[in-house]
């Protein structure tokens, strides 16, 4: 059964750094594209940034400033996203997707809180 498992969500002070893990089974993570993306409490998910099968890194409207950026380990079939300098506008649900040719799978998710 194809899945992808997010982890390392916690409580952060501002400026502070953290990064996700997203552990795929079922599929190969470097063979597809994997994004994160992040969810506000009432606004839209929008996708933060994402690598492909190429290993190029996608940046996505709003997150071109290199806080955020994307690595994956072909070894554990794991992809993270390390967080820098994270303010409390960045608290929200990080989610992590595979596009597998053309199909999406989601994760459930892991809260990421920014405050002091």
């Amino acid at each position: 059964q194809m899945q992808v498992v997010e982890s390392g969500g916690g409580l952060v002070q501002p400026g502070g750094s953290l990064r996700l893990s997203c552990v795929a089974s079922g599929f190969t993570a470097s063979e597809n594209l994997m994004q994160w993306f992040r969810q506000v409490p009432g606004k839209e998910r929008e996708p933060v940034v994402g690598l492909d099968a190429g290993n190029s890194i996608l940046r996505y409207r709003g997150f071109t400033g290199g806080r955020f950026t994307v690595s994956r380990d072909n070894a554990k079939n794991t992809v993270y996203l390390q967080m820098n300098s994270l303010s409390p506008e960045d608290t929200a649900v990080y989610y992590c997707s595979a596009n597998i040719r053309g199909n999406i799978l989601w994760g459930r998710g892991t809260l990421v809180t920014v405050s002091s």
